[in-house]
């Protein structure tokens, strides 16, 4: 009997987010947090797709530590299939 190895999993999020002004952050991350009316969330690989509105800040993190911590008034996010798109100034 034969066993074929499965196919890998990515394990990262490509994560894009931009203003008016073009990309501020382009890059993969183990993890990413911010925060919505419910509260503060995180995002991880394989994360179940969704749209929200987020506030206050958002946190990427790469083998547990905070590479970029942005300022958030009001954003939306976009998470489908490991990749993260976050659009900032919405409201301007």
């Amino acid at each position: 009997m034969v066993f074929e190895t499965p196919p890998k999993i990515e394990e990262k999020l490509a994560v894009v987010i931009r203003d008016r002004g073009g990309v501020l952050y382009e890059g993969k991350v183990d993890s990413l947090s911010s925060y919505n009316d419910q509260g503060p969330f995180d995002v991880l690989a394989l994360h179940a797709n969704f749209i929200s509105i987020i506030k206050k800040s958002v946190s990427l993190r790469l083998r547990g530590k905070v590479v970029e911590d942005l300022p958030v008034e009001t954003g939306v996010m976009a998470v489908k299939a490991n990749n993260v798109e976050v659009y900032l100034g919405i409201l301007h």
